[in-house]
This record gives structure tokens, sequence and C-alpha cells, in this order.
């Protein structure tokens, strides 16, 4: 069983103006410990190997070597000059080049999003690409022959799926409590920190496919958004700080 972990090392502070990655401003992606505890309990259970994939600058290895000390078997990291500015569509190229030299593979796990961008685009989008069924926001995950059923929660309803590998899964970030990382898991990263670096040439890429060129969107800027908030205390009664909240929210237009 070959299980493959796609993560980020995001941002930690939104920036002043430009995208700065630097080490101290980094750190692994929340939403992707769930999926990376979930890749290990399916290597406990079923055997086989887990394999931890990011793409940034050298300093994002950061988040591959988190994921060495919570336990998976190898980390590589998508690193390349000519990534710079590379949006969704242009992630999703790359992560799928890299995922069909990796193979063969019988799941791959994504978080539902990122903490910095939020798009919860890059799952889906490098699923389409290398054609292999997705589901998202998965809860639950049953083993059978051939495949798997894999249960989520959408609008409301309870959903399962059948699913034959290979396949793709994001992660519900409620599933499952990632496990704490031990003294021996983080001397085993650093220690044997080998982390294997691909660029876009041992990924058969071009230039044009990739960064800002084969970005189909751009972010032209960045800037913090301040809100200002004001606590207000009601006094009287339970009854009558009811009745002043409904004549306020009527007041503003947001009930009739």
């Amino acid at each position: 069983m070959h299980t493959i972990v796609c993560i980020k090392a995001v941002v930690v502070t939104a920036p002043a103006k430009s995208m700065i990655r630097a080490p101290e401003q980094l750190e692994l992606n929340p939403f992707d410990r769930p999926v990376l505890e979930t890749a290990i309990r399916i290597r406990e259970e079923r055997g086989g190997t887990v394999t931890a994939l990011s793409m940034g600058p050298e300093r994002c290895a950061v988040s591959l070597l988190e994921a060495r000390a919570m336990g998976v078997d190898r980390t590589v990291l998508l690193c390349d000059p000519a990534l710079q500015g590379s949006d969704t569509l242009a992630t999703s190229t790359v992560l799928g080049a890299a995922l069909k030299k990796l193979a063969p593979f019988d799941l791959i796990l994504f978080g539902t999003r990122s903490a910095d961008s939020d798009t919860g685009q890059v799952g889906p989008q490098t699923s389409v690409l290398l054609n292999i069924p997705l589901v998202t926001g998965t809860r639950r995950i049953e083993w059978e022959e051939g495949g798997l059923v894999v249960e989520r929660k959408a609008d409301g309803f309870i959903e399962q799926f059948q699913m034959f590998l290979p396949a793709a899964l994001t992660i519900d970030p409620g599933c499952v409590q990632p496990r704490d990382v031990g003294l021996s898991g983080i001397q085993t990263a650093f220690e044997d920190s080998d982390v294997e670096m691909w660029g876009i040439s041992d990924l058969g890429l071009s230039a044009e496919q990739v960064g800002w060129r084969g970005s189909a969107t751009r972010v032209p800027s960045w800037r913090r958004v301040t809100r200002d908030r004001s606590c207000e205390f009601l006094s009287g009664t339970a009854g009558e700080q009811v009745d002043e909240i409904v004549d306020r929210l009527k007041a503003s237009g947001v009930i009739g």
C-alpha cells in the first residue's frame, strides 16, 4: 500500500507587502496534520509506505521534517526558481507530474485547504489532471476488496461513496486527532533529513507550464485586513436584553 500525502508549508503571519517565505514565518499547514495522521494509521493497519510531497523553496522543507518526525517513510520537495508565482492550477500541474513520477500509488491524500490561501482547489485539480476519482471532506474510511468506502458530511447529509484504487481524498480536519511528535521522531527527522529535491527538469516540465507563465491567475498585492470591534454589555432582565437585541437587528436591517 503506497500512500502519498501532499502537504504545504504555510506563512504564519500575513505579509506587509510581498510574500516572503522566511524560515521563521513557515510552519506545516495545520489542515495537513490530520492527513498525515490518516496516512500513518493506514500504514499501521494495512502495511506499505507513506510518502510526503511538498512544493516550495528549499526552506519549505520544514514541513517535510515534521512529516518525517511523525513517521513518514519518504519526503520529496519540488523546488525550482521557475515555480515562483505558481497559482493553484500551476501547482496542480507540478504536483500531478511529481505524482506520476512517484507511481505506482494506491491513495493520494490532501488537506481540505491551506491556512494561508484557503482555496481548497489543489486536491480536486490535481485529481482531475491524474484522472483518478476524488472524494472531498472525508470523515471515515472502510476497506473492502479492491477498494474502499468513504464517508463524508455535506449540507447536513451523511454521504457514502464506493471507490476503486488508485484514488484521492481530502481529509476533514476534525475526523482524527494527530499524534504528538515524540523526541525520538524529532531526532530521526533532523539526523536523517534525507529530503529529495526535484526540479522541473526532473518532472519533464517546461518553465512555460509553471510559475507566473503557467498560471491562469495572479495575486497583484497583499495587505493586512484590520477589523474594529467593540463590546457592549446590555443591562436589564434576560427578556429585556433579548428585546433590545431584536430591536437593534431590525434597525440594522438584518431581520425584518
